[in-house]
């Protein structure tokens, strides 16, 4: 049988799995595709290469369809987020002087508790932290803005950004005090001896959507047959993924030379989600670290939009209502609908929530009797409810 080949662009990190799972395992063949995996080193990169058609669909950081919907990128063809690929997965990272601080102040580097160690983040950083992310519209970012808010940071921030697989050189070089990245690129800087880990990003946010699968709309709307193909197979390659007997063989294939190019046992501790946390051999046990399907993870919620655009909007001065529309509308949840409902999976009643009310899996009414959603709680209790429908 002749396959249709997909061009499918990603960045090196643990959450770009699914696709490459996708691809290793057959789970692409199986719906009559071929994927041309095109390995890039920045998330500009990735959105420009998409909007210019030169690849057909793109791993994402989740608030980035979203930013360009509400016009603060480039101009370029729609973009919309068909599927999350991944919950979790990133690590805030601190360097060593940072670290040496904590603990003569008497932190235990639990890799648990965020409030208690942002208070002594706080008591220890000096009038400026500067923290690295991946990219300004990235959960990553969200993630540091959330928690130190929260935790009345009163010194100030500077935020650098950084591509992925750089950030334990800038930290190295000094560029950065602290940065949240996604796995194995935290872990990499511990390997390294630059610095130690301080939280999990779930420390956070129990549930905190990471990458998606992104794709034009045009692409979408004129390749629907292909679209709901290719989705299908990513999302049984997340449901592969989350057997924890798999996760061993995945760090195998993730970590070779054509995707993230590093020794297993290094790109194993996020997958299974135990993570050594300094240099010196400190280990923590993570439940949960990254899910790719599980907990209805790959389900793209209008409320999740809702919830990024409402503080990116904040941040940028725009006006709500037209933006918050513009947000909700590339997050495809009727896409999902239509493709992956003959796939079998779950399928919530609604396609908005109220976010941050779920403190452990829940299960829930669906389209077809019950499911079970995960925990998506801040560490701060506080909630979001989307201000209209959609």
């Amino acid at each position: 049988m002749k396959l249709d080949t997909l061009r499918l662009g990603y960045v090196p990190l643990t959450d770009a799995a699914p696709l490459i799972i996708a691809h290793e395992l057959g789970f692409a063949a199986e719906e009559g595709l071929a994927f041309d995996l095109v390995r890039l080193s920045a998330w500009a990169q990735n959105r420009d290469l998409l909007g210019a058609g030169v690849i057909d669909a793109a791993h994402m950081l989740a608030p980035m369809p979203i930013a360009q919907a509400i016009k603060l990128g480039p101009e370029l063809p729609a973009m919309d987020l068909v599927m999350f690929l991944s919950h979790g997965g990133q690590a805030i990272a601190i360097s060593n002087a940072l670290t040496a601080r904590l603990r003569d102040a008497g932190h235990n580097f639990d890799f648990a508790d965020a409030r208690r160690a942002g208070v002594m983040l706080r008591q220890v950083a000096g009038d400026t932290l500067r923290v690295g992310v991946p990219f300004r519209f990235s959960t990553q970012a969200e993630l540091v803005f959330h928690w130190l808010e929260a935790i009345a940071f009163d010194g100030a921030i500077e935020v650098v950004t950084v591509p992925p697989t750089m950030m334990a050189d800038a930290m190295a070089a000094g560029e950065v005090d602290a940065f949240c990245v996604g796995e194995p690129w935290a872990s990499f800087a511990v390997e390294r001896g630059i610095g130690a880990l301080l939280l999990p990003g779930r420390a956070i946010w129990a549930a905190p959507p990471e990458k998606g699968l992104v794709l034009r709309r045009d692409f979408t709307l004129a390749r629907a047959e292909q679209t709901g193909r290719l989705m299908r197979a990513v999302w049984r390659a997340g449901q592969w993924l989350d057997e924890a007997e798999n996760r061993g063989t995945a760090a195998e294939i993730l970590s070779r030379r054509d995707y993230l190019n590093l020794p297993s046992e290094l790109t194993e501790r996020g997958l299974v989600g135990r993570l050594l946390v300094t240099p010196s051999g400190d280990t923590r046990d993570c439940q949960d670290f990254i899910t790719f399907n599980r907990g209805a993870a790959t389900f793209p919620w209008k409320s999740l939009a809702a919830l990024f655009a409402d503080r990116i909007i904040r941040r940028h001065g725009l006006d709500p209502e037209p933006a918050q529309r513009a947000a909700m509308a590339c997050y495809r949840t009727d896409l999902y609908r239509q493709h992956l409902r003959a796939a079998g999976a779950p399928l919530p009643g609604a396609s908005l929530r109220v976010e941050g009310m779920i403190d452990a899996p829940r299960r829930v009414a669906a389209e077809r009797g019950q499911m079970i959603l995960g925990a998506d709680a801040f560490f701060d209790g506080r909630i979001y409810e989307p201000p209209f429908a959609s």
